[in-house]
């Protein structure tokens, strides 16, 4: 269904029609991941941006990586503005992925060089005083969008390449810290890093230490049978 919506500029001029003039595209990466940060990036386009549709513009999850890096150059060329942020994996397990998302998203408009008059964001709304307007399948709608998740797709992938070097074994390179098979099987093996999301069931699945927290409090079985197991 997604490959059958098309990504224009029609949002952006709807909200050009209202007198809007300072738009930025706001999405997020890597929510779903059980390792590292989740990642959000900010756009400003310029009025013209028939290239970009012309050029292939449209969700990152749907485009190839040779695409998303030549997409991701022709948009940093051609925006008045980008901001990237990231929001690390303790803060993440401290506040929820969802409150997460909002704070790098959050991080990332206020990170742009230009102030936005209006902010065209992926299915959520932030803490932000500017005008919002939350966009369901925004990025396979809005050219915006779409900019700000191929920005924080390449940044983000880039990342886990590079983290791939310090935490080998577990795959991050090929997967990006999602929850694959061959990831969950490393988790298994050798345990959680530092940077992996530790309130995620997978994670915390395979963390030794957590377990065994829950096992003395009783969270595993409930308060008698924890009470009764952990006098023994």
């Amino acid at each position: 269904m997604l490959k059958q919506l098309v990504c224009s500029d029609a949002p952006e001029q709807a909200l050009r029609y209202c007198g809007f003039r300072v738009i930025a595209g706001v999405d997020e990466v890597g929510r779903g991941a059980l390792f590292g940060p989740v990642v959000a990036a900010a756009v400003i386009l310029p009025e013209r941006t028939a290239g970009l549709a012309k050029a292939g513009l449209k969700d990152s999850k749907q485009l190839l990586r040779k695409d998303r890096e030549r997409l991701d150059r022709r948009i940093r060329r051609l925006a008045l503005a980008v901001s990237v942020a990231e929001v690390d994996a303790e803060t993440i397990d401290r506040i929820n992925i969802y409150q997460a998302s909002r704070l790098a998203m959050l991080q990332a408009v206020m990170g742009l060089s230009l102030e936005p008059d209006h902010l065209l964001i992926d299915a959520m709304r932030i803490d932000h005083p500017c005008r919002q307007t939350k966009l369901i399948y925004g990025d396979s709608l809005s050219l915006s969008i779409a900019a700000a998740s191929v920005i924080a797709k390449v940044y983000r992938d880039a990342l886990m390449r590079e983290l791939d070097a310090k935490h080998p074994g577990y795959g991050l390179a090929s997967h990006k810290g999602y929850a694959t098979p061959e990831h969950r099987l490393a988790l298994a093996e050798r345990g959680p890093t530092a940077l992996h999301r530790r309130t995620f069931a997978p994670v915390k699945a395979a963390d030794r230490n957590a377990l065994l927290e829950d096992m003395t409090s009783g969270e595993l079985f409930g308060p008698e049978e924890g009470a009764e197991w952990s006098s023994d």
